[in-house]
């Protein structure tokens, strides 16, 4: 089994990116999973584009994207990503879409086909803590979930994507004001390793309790 594992590069200011930094350290085979790694820029429209190559050129059997939520504590796999581009500051290149979506033919939303609970049990095995998040957000972590799934679902059927959010590492938050979440990139890096062995073992999702109130 080959997955194509992407990490957007840094943004909003920030010299690091926890996602791309985790993402370097995850070895490059893992469950007997190939790992071919991509580093994606914080950009609309370029971004999907970059994965949309990648998966032509690699033909993975899985995409998983990485993603940096500062402010959430856990290793979040996300569930759904909607069809809208409201970006509250401006990407790498300076663009910032309001309510604009993504793709005109796409579907409202797409979920993943990723496991995404099995993912959440398998990264707390690894004694780390994991939940499933209902919202990617409405930036560019968003417009690449949703840009990645309406690409397999168009024209790779049979490829399973998803995406991830993981918190600060702990040199972004010496200057935020408490409360400020963080995690080690080394336990970021097994979190990412271990969900990659849940979607490994798993070709359907577990049933468990995973939802939420609000």
């Amino acid at each position: 089994m080959k997955l194509l594992l992407t990490a957007f590069d840094p943004f909003g200011g920030s010299p690091v990116n926890p996602a791309l930094e985790a993402v370097k350290l995850v070895a490059d085979k893992v469950a007997g999973v190939e790992i071919v790694k991509l580093e994606v820029p914080t950009v609309f429209g370029k971004s999907i584009a970059t994965v949309a190559e990648a998966i032509a050129r690699e033909k993975p059997e899985a995409v998983l994207c990485i993603g940096q939520a500062g402010g959430r504590y856990d290793l979040t796999p996300e569930r759904v990503a909607i069809n809208l581009d409201d970006a509250r500051i401006p990407d790498n290149e300076g663009n910032q879409p309001i309510d604009t979506p993504i793709f005109a033919d796409g579907a409202p939303a797409y979920f993943a086909t990723l496991p995404i609970k099995a993912m959440v049990a398998k990264i707390r095995e690894a004694g780390l803590p994991a939940s499933v998040s209902n919202t990617a957000g409405t930036f560019v972590c968003n417009h690449l979930m949703y840009g990645v799934l309406y690409t397999l679902a168009k024209h790779y059927p049979d490829v399973r994507g998803g995406f991830m959010h993981v918190p600060f590492i702990p040199s972004q938050t010496v200057n935020r004001p408490s409360p400020a979440p963080s995690m080690a990139q080394t336990d970021i890096a097994r979190g990412i390793e271990a969900a990659i062995a849940a979607i490994a073992e798993n070709d359907a999702d577990i049933t468990a309790v995973e939802g939420q109130t609000h």
